[in-house]
């Protein structure tokens, strides 16, 4: 096209406003553990869970059904039609926690997502944004809980001013990193 229209509402790369965001500091170890107790607490809906390996998406999916929290996972070595499967289960409620990596923050529309989970933080704030995305569409509001340990330091200042620029509730500690590295 040699003479289009770009409109954009909002900022280009921001993170909706229908998404209450919260960073918690959960050291490695410690983040299935949190997991679990944030299950316990957390309101019915879609749950999205993401994760930085297929590898964890698989080993997350086992510990969470074993534990009674009906799971799927959906990653790029699963075939077209178990990433169909999953997807199904997952809309439907039968499955209402979905553990994925990257192959799900973009591209997948899936209605009902009330809570976006990041347990493990994306390398950078472009793929946490598209992420948290899941949720909070349409007119609906969503939330995101995102662990962040030592592992994530790289994007500390960008996910601080992210959280700034949205008027969401940003740690003192993520702010104290992202002013001093």
């Amino acid at each position: 096209m040699k003479e289009y229209i770009f409109l954009a509402v909002g900022r280009v790369g921001a993170a909706s406003k229908d998404v209450t965001q919260t960073i918690e500091y959960v050291d490695q170890q410690d983040k299935y553990h949190r997991l679990m107790d944030f299950l316990t607490r957390c309101p019915e809906g879609l749950v999205l869970i993401f994760v930085e390996t297929k590898r964890s998406a698989d080993q997350l999916e086992v510990s969470l059904s074993e534990d009674g929290y009906p799971a799927v996972s959906i990653h790029g070595d699963k075939s077209q039609r178990e990433r169909e499967d999953a997807l199904k289960m997952f809309k439907t409620g039968r499955r209402p926690l979905m553990v994925a990596t990257d192959v799900a923050a973009r591209g997948l529309d899936i209605p009902n997502v009330t809570q976006v989970i990041n347990f493990d933080l994306p390398s950078n704030v472009d793929d946490y944004v598209h992420r948290i995305g899941r949720t909070g569409r349409v007119g609906n509001i969503g939330a995101a809980l995102s662990f962040f340990n030592d592992k994530n330091k790289n994007i500390g200042k960008e996910l601080a001013e992210l959280l700034l620029e949205n008027e969401q509730d940003c740690p003192d500690w993520l702010q104290t990193m992202a002013r001093y590295g």
